[in-house]
């Protein structure tokens, strides 16, 4: 089993930030940032991933929950801090160039020796702060991304890991031959290459994506060697994991080579009843207002206004999934849960403020281990994402009280047996398609 876990401000919970004992007025530290990381590393996880986000509106400031710091940036200060966690930083497609972020991650690899990840993402905001025109379409954005990953991991691989000769009696550091060109001439990039930074120790970092629609399952089919989704049900991860396996085969590439994590959010106590007592404490914490206006945004911009929130959404107002650009994947699940599972305005406000659409687990940590074991071995799943609902604490009860139920069922590793995140995920080091 593989887990990972999203860090960021104060946790992924609206009110958490508003706990007397939050760690908020801290939380762009590099000091946090480090408790956070030492306590994951310390439970054994695969990996930490930060989010980021390239906007910011009044609801972000009035709530507190946006990317607080730039995510390379303070994950190159963590590589120094930890030796054996994987790193995973996300950085847009649609707002950056391949060439730099082929760099920066190629950099990472090398500070962290080897424990760098990418998580691929093609922005359902941010134009405004770049150029000012429209959002290009959810398929031109994948198109774009398709031909980005080509670039960035040919760039990884215009390097021999042999290149490096020091050859110091003759004066050669490098074998020319072994350094090329890549002469890439697309629809969206020219890139002539070679990479200006060498081999790095994963051959070529980890690729992470998250994207659930179908676009973006067939996008994460061709690149991906880890996916993350937002399901309810175990029957919802089963169908997503045996469809995401069956379009990584019919890529033509090894299904055991990517590894499918729902994302969680598990709410951990001592007993069953204190974890629903936290639940409780939590849900008086959120801002209905701020709510409103995240659920609305998820929706697809359908005006809430007027409607009652003890009742579900009238299904004629939410907008055909094809019509949304901005995260579809994520507006199908709550599309779901407004017209299948007719949840009331004020229960999706709930989900959207507490998990944004992930699975809620509160509980003993006993019955989380339970639904763990369930999820992989009924092929849900091959780990999980964990989005603690407050940091660094939550993270701490997972891993003081789930990861060791897990443990002792033989189900988590109880030591590191590797140095590198491919290591970590049973992945060969890579360098050219799958390895050649």
């Amino acid at each position: 089993m593989h887990l990972f876990s999203l860090i960021g401000g104060v946790g992924h919970h609206q009110g958490a930030w508003r706990r007397p004992n939050s760690r908020a007025e801290g939380a762009t530290s590099l000091d946090y940032y480090s408790d956070i990381a030492a306590t994951a590393e310390r439970g054994m996880f695969d990996a930490l991933l930060m989010a980021d986000g390239l906007s910011l509106n009044s609801t972000h400031l009035a709530s507190g929950c946006f990317p607080h710091i730039e995510p390379l940036t303070m994950l190159s200060a963590l590589a120094a801090r930890t030796s054996r966690i994987g790193l995973v930083g996300s950085v847009s497609t649609t707002f950056s160039e391949p060439y730099n972020v082929a760099r920066q991650f190629a950099t990472l690899d090398h500070i962290s020796a080897g424990r760098a990840a990418w998580n691929i993402v093609t922005s359902g905001h941010g134009e405004v702060n770049f150029g000012g025109g429209p959002l290009p379409q959810h398929s031109d954005r994948y198109a774009r991304a398709d031909e980005y990953v080509e670039v960035v991991t040919a760039l990884w691989d215009s390097w021999d890991p042999d290149a490096i000769v020091l050859d110091r009696a003759n004066g050669v550091y490098a074998d020319a031959a072994k350094v090329r060109q890549i002469n890439h001439v697309g629809k969206h990039f020219t890139v002539e290459g070679p990479l200006n930074v060498p081999y790095s120790p994963q051959g070529r970092p980890v690729l992470v994506q998250a994207g659930s629609s179908g676009t973006g399952r067939s996008f994460a089919a061709r690149h991906a060697e880890v996916v993350f989704t937002a399901q309810q049900t175990l029957d919802g991860c089963q169908d997503f994991y045996a469809d995401m396996k069956a379009k990584v085969r019919a890529a033509g590439r090894d299904p055991e080579r990517v590894k499918v994590l729902p994302g969680v959010h598990p709410l951990v106590g001592s007993t069953e009843a204190e974890a629903l007592r936290m639940e409780d404490e939590l849900r008086h914490l959120i801002r209905m207002d701020i709510g409103m206006a995240w659920l609305s945004k998820q929706l697809g911009g359908v005006d809430l206004t007027g409607l009652d929130p003890s009742k579900p959404v009238p299904e004629e107002l939410l907008p055909p999934v094809e019509a949304v650009q901005a995260r579809r994947s994520r507006y199908e699940v709550f599309r779901q849960l407004a017209v299948e599972e007719k949840y009331s305005i004020n229960r999706l406000i709930e989900a959207e403020t507490v998990s944004q659409g992930h699975l809620m687990m509160v509980g003993a940590p006993e019955q989380i281990a339970d639904r763990f074991e369930k999820w992989v071995s009924e092929g849900g799943a091959d780990g999980f994402m964990m989005l603690p609902s407050y940091l660094p604490d939550g993270l701490e009860l997972i891993v003081d009280g789930v990861v060791p139920e897990l443990q002792k069922r033989g189900l988590f590793r109880t030591e590191y047996t590797g140095t590198t995140l491919r290591d970590h995920l049973g992945l060969e080091p890579l360098s050219g398609p799958e390895g050649a």
